[in-house]
């Protein structure tokens, strides 16, 4: 959804496009605004919250397994992120356009992820 909905600026602290931004620094923020009172009823901020926090797990889990794979069956070593670094540029670029998006105001979804996020946001 990269529709604009109602954002709102509380009388103290971040506005939620800010907060939402942030969120995608460390998984540090994120907590933090799934848990500050003033922040985890906003749909917008926990939306952003959620999606960073699946978006850190999947990329440790595709490290995990690449890893893996790549030490059970020497053939695939390419897949490491060590020796083939475009798997991790592409997360990094990943990161770099929700991170932009959620500064702008955007519901930008990744998918699976973004899904995940929303109905998690919605509760």
């Amino acid at each position: 959804m990269t529709s604009q909905r109602s954002l709102t600026r509380s009388r103290v602290g971040l506005s939620d496009k800010a907060a939402g931004g942030m969120a995608y620094i460390t998984a540090i923020p994120a907590l933090y605004f799934l848990l500050a009172r003033r922040y985890k009823k906003r749909p917008y901020v926990r939306f952003h919250c959620w999606q960073a926090i699946y978006l850190l797990i999947a990329s440790v889990l595709i490290t995990i397994v690449l890893g893996v794979i790549s030490n059970v069956i020497p053939a695939l070593r390419f897949l490491n992120f060590d020796h083939f670094p475009l798997d991790s540029l592409a997360l990094v670029i990943l990161w770099i356009v929700v991170l932009i998006k959620a500064f702008n105001g955007e519901w930008y979804k990744i998918p699976i992820i973004g899904s995940m996020a929303e109905r998690k946001a919605r509760r």
